[in-house]
Order: structure tokens, then sequence, then C-alpha cells
């Protein structure tokens, strides 16, 4: 009987979540999670499940990214953000009224600028929720969108049910260590997720290339680039589906 109310429950609030502007929402377990770096350490110890909550990023806004990040990219980043803090504040709200201990983790805030770490990675959260795997890039790669998507992530004590991770799909696909501007890429697969960022990445090229050059260019307020997750092919399986529909009359 308490599956079965579980079950339900969690069915809810991912329904809610949906509903909320969502478009993809996984539980899962925090004692894997532990082992991550956390802003507090103890960040975990009060919640035994994490919802992660992924928002789609507008495709045709990438095609507009050559060789760096563009103003209106920025605009749309912050835009997300700002959007998922909102649908975690509110969330965490929801999960409090039915009287379990939730907190929202902001989309995009950065405690450690040196070492470029947040409270907790809402990436490492939304593989083991579900959501996609740990592409050659570092990012989540989701079936549906590829990287064109934003993440945040709510702790909780309520008795959700936990998703399981997905399969990693990059396969021998190397176009984002080639499209990379940095050349921080190296091209490494792993069948779950690398033990460190230098596995996978020269992560100081990136970082240097984001924080020192692309941040500094004119109307763009953050370290981002877009070029890697421009290039994906999960990504642009979604644009091939978004062709125009027809009207009920067939015009």
């Amino acid at each position: 009987m308490e599956q079965t109310l579980a079950v339900n429950y969690t069915a809810q609030v991912k329904q809610k979540l949906i509903a909320s502007g969502a478009e993809l929402a996984g539980v899962a377990d925090t004692e894997p999670l532990k082992a991550l770096k956390t802003d507090p350490p103890n960040l975990l110890d009060s919640f035994t499940r994490a919802l992660s909550v992924a928002v789609q990023l507008p495709a045709a806004v990438f095609e507009m990214i050559e060789d760096q990040p563009t103003p209106i990219y920025d605009s749309v980043y912050q835009t997300a953000n700002r959007i998922l803090d909102e649908i975690a504040f509110k969330t965490a709200k929801r999960l409090q009224n039915d009287g379990f201990l939730s907190l929202p983790i902001p989309a995009s805030q950065v405690l450690d600028r040196q070492s470029w770490y947040a409270a907790i990675s809402h990436k490492a959260v939304a593989r083991m929720a579900g959501l996609g795997w740990q592409g050659k890039n570092l990012l989540l790669i989701t079936p549906q969108y590829g990287s064109r998507v934003r993440l945040a992530t709510v702790l909780t004590n309520a008795p959700l049910i936990i998703d399981t991770p997905v399969k990693n799909r990059c396969g021998n696909c190397m176009m984002c260590r080639d499209a990379c501007p940095a050349g921080a890429i190296k091209g490494i697969n792993t069948e779950d997720h690398y033990k460190t960022r230098n596995e996978a990445m020269h992560f100081d090229k990136c970082a240097a290339k984001l924080g020192n050059q692309f941040a500094r260019l004119p109307e763009i307020s953050a370290p981002i680039c877009g070029i890697c997750i421009k290039v994906c092919p999960f990504g642009r399986k979604f644009e091939k589906r978004s062709t125009p529909r027809k009207h009920e009359n067939g015009k």
C-alpha cells in the first residue's frame, strides 16, 4: 500500500513540474550523490531524494552561434535559469506544504569561482535521475533535446520513487571534440560518469575560454559558449522533428 501511495505521489509531483513549465523531471537517490563535492559539505544530510528538473532551450538560438556566444543566447540562458528557479521554488513550497523538508537549489549559482563549483552538480543529479547521460563535453545529454536544456534541483525527504540512469549513447561521435573552440574536449567516452573533470577535458582551457574571453564580450554576462551544444546530434534530432503542423482544414 505504501509503495502504491509513493508511486502515485511521485507521478503527481512530476505532473505538476511539467505543468509548471518543465520539459523533463526525474528523481535521484541522494545516497550515491553524497560522493559529490557539495557546498556546504553536509548539504545532503537531511534529504533522501533529489528532484531534477530540465527546461528546453529554443533550438533556433543555437543556429545563430558560430564561433562565439551571442547576446540572444545569453538572454535566453538567463531567462531559462529564472524560469527554473521559479519552478524549483514553487515545487519546494508544495512539497513543504505536504509535510516534507525541501530545498530548491538555484539553476546557475557558482559558489567557487576558482574551481567552478556550485552547491551541487545539477548534471550529476540529472544523470542519476535518468534524464540523460554525461557526454564527452561533460554536459548532460538528453535523448530528446541533446544538451539544449538547463537544469535545477530540489532536495527533499518526500517518499518519491527513484529513477535509474540511462545508457550512454555518445558512442564514437567526436563532433563536440572537433568543434570545441578551446580544444578542451579530449574525446574520451565513459559508460556512466567521469571520475574527474580532467579525465574528459582540459578543464582549465574551457574555463579560460569562457571566463576570460567569452564572458567579456559585449552584451555577454555569463561564462557561456554553446558551440558543443549546437553540434551534438541529439540536439539536432529535435530540429528535424520540428516541422510545421497543418491546420485542421489542411492549410
